[in-house]
């Protein structure tokens, strides 16, 4: 039997990250062959039930299992394992009503939600169309919220691995079913498009309930090392006390995650109006807003991931110096964790910025507006990396007050921003659906001031070392962007094509990374980000003992 280990802070960081890679790499790839099936009013369809979905699901679990896996990490470190366990049978009670309740909101009004997304616009898909996917993907908020928890626990302990294996079945099956249940609903069995969307959501009920078997026998394996046992002797803490603070801490979580989800609803719904202002046909506005909100995402994954990766192991460790009132070791690890994030999704960012024709081209074929969509989507996910760390952290500090009023600043400006953003950029010569992604990168960017801004104030934290480390990285970046644009010059790629789409980012990719990470590491920033002995770890055991760093 293979028991669970504990990670460190940086080892628990790549293992979830590495995990979220794999998951999200699968998930921009399946789009290539399930874009080909349902077009793109089927992709502006699917965009519409996911982002609901998102909303409901961040509601009645988001916050729930970081909550669990802060107060978990917390009694592991005063050693209060009766409490720590008691938290873990509340909190799926909690998630139980929760996640019902979403569920019937969702099944019940998705008449309702859809024709708040459409209004009376015509020409593209119905809201007949779109609450039957809502009522579909809807079976899913009644499973994915149990599997949340149980990986809140495990990760409670500094334990990343089962959590991040089951990150990647859940997706594995779920894109089983999208793209199998796609293929015979509308291929070979000739139903309607609308059905097969309805199958395709319904993936995510399928992969949640394949992912949370995997987590219970985990922890029945493991229940020692967990402590899932009855105890005898009660810690002195109340039940009452524990769902205080479940709920307390949880609500911060999901006010975040909502704001998140909104700011993607917010603009869906936005984008179709404002474009629909200047001339837009519905059909083109139905397919940018899906671009934006779903499509260019999915790619912007491989960026994201990151973040996502890093969150699992951050929040444990600062909650675990934050109890210590070690403020020191939390300004570190803050730190630590954006400049990571900054050397592993800027060139990341950059490189889709630059190869948005060719990567399209890939995943969804020859498109007007799609690539145009993509090079800004990929530089707000890097600012999107930066706003999850932030406010990962303050929620891990106990920061409320500071986590709403940051959010709602930066959802407000974001919402205000959208249409006259649209419109400024369509008088300018701009692409006007530039306008949204630049409202929400203007909204993370305020947002993530206000957060710093408290965090200077009150406990004198410094993030000198992250801002020279930006500079830094202007050198690496610079000369990849330089060397890129000249072969781009000079070599006349046929991205017409796939193959010559694939040649032209094959080629970017090699040369570009060779040239930022050799530049990265003569400049010391490798190091100096991940440390010289974990370095030297990686490179011995991706060359299988044969090349060894000295020093």
């Amino acid at each position: 039997m293979v028991r669970m280990k504990k990670n460190s802070f940086v080892e628990g960081a790549l293992i979830a990250t590495l995990a979220v890679i794999i998951t999200k790499v699968l998930g921009m790839l399946y789009v290539i062959p399930f874009y080909s099936i349902i077009g793109s009013q089927g992709g502006a369809l699917y965009s519409y039930a996911y982002n609901i979905y998102t909303i409901f699901l961040d509601m009645s679990s988001a916050g729930i299992p970081t909550a669990i896996s802060k107060i978990i990490s917390e009694y592991n470190t005063l050693e209060m394992k009766e409490a720590k366990y008691r938290t873990f049978v509340i909190g799926k009670k909690i998630v139980t009503y929760l996640s019902l309740a979403g569920f019937l909101i969702m099944f019940l009004f998705a008449d309702l939600m859809a024709v708040a997304i459409i209004g009376d616009l015509s020409g593209g898909n119905t809201p007949q169309d779109i609450a039957f996917v809502i009522r579909c993907i809807s079976f899913a908020i009644l499973v994915i919220p149990y599997m949340s928890i149980a990986k809140g626990y495990i990760q409670g302990h500094s334990i990343v691995a089962p959590s991040s294996i089951c990150n990647v079945l859940e997706q594995i099956v779920r894109i089983f079913v999208i793209l199998t249940g796609s293929f015979l609903v509308y291929k070979v069995f000739s139903l309607s498009l609308t059905l097969a969307v309805g199958v395709a959501v319904s993936g995510a009920f399928f992969g949640g309930l394949a992912a949370f078997f995997y987590l219970r026998h985990k922890i029945k394996q493991n229940s020692q090392i967990l402590g899932i046992q009855k105890y005898e002797k009660k810690d002195a803490v109340t039940n009452k006390e524990i769902v205080k603070k479940v709920v307390s801490y949880s609500v911060p979580f999901i006010i975040i995650a909502i704001a998140t989800s909104i700011y993607n609803f917010t603009d869906m719904i936005l984008i179709i109006r404002g474009l629909d202002m200047i001339g837009f046909s519905t059909a083109d506005a139905e397919f940018i807003q899906s671009a934006i909100t779903t499509w260019s995402t999915k790619i912007c994954m491989i960026v994201s991931a990151f973040a996502m990766g890093m969150s699992v192991s951050l929040i444990p460790n600062i909650v675990s110096s934050f109890v210590k009132k070690d403020w020191k070791d939390v300004n570190a690890k803050i730190n630590k964790a954006y400049q990571i994030i900054l050397i592993i999704s800027i060139p990341c960012g950059v490189g889709l910025a630059i190869l948005a024709q060719p990567v399209w081209r890939i995943f969804y074929g020859a498109s007007t507006y799609g690539p145009v969509v993509l090079s800004i989507m990929v530089i707000g996910a890097i600012f999107a990396n930066l706003y999850s760390i932030t406010f990962n952290a303050m929620q891990s500090m106990n920061k409320f007050k500071n986590v709403y009023l940051s959010v709602f600043a930066g959802f407000a400006v974001n919402a205000i921003l959208d249409i006259p953003l649209i419109l400024l950029f369509d008088k300018i010569g701009l692409p006007p659906f530039w306008g949204a992604p630049v409202a929400t990168i203007v909204g993370y960017n305020i947002s993530m001031t206000i957060a710093r801004h408290n965090l200077r104030k009150n406990h004198k934290m410094s993030f000198k070392n992250t801002w020279k480390m930006i500079l830094k990285l202007a050198v690496p970046t610079g000369l990849m962007i330089a060397v890129l644009t000249a072969i781009n010059h000079l070599i006349a790629f046929d991205i017409s094509n796939i193959w010559g789409s694939i040649a032209m980012i094959v080629l970017n990719a090699a040369v570009g990374g060779t040239i930022y990470v050799g530049v990265c590491f003569k400049m010391g920033l490798i190091d100096q980000v991940f440390g010289r002995e974990y370095v030297k770890k990686i490179i011995k055991k991706l060359t299988f003992g044969k090349v060894s760093l000295k020093g």
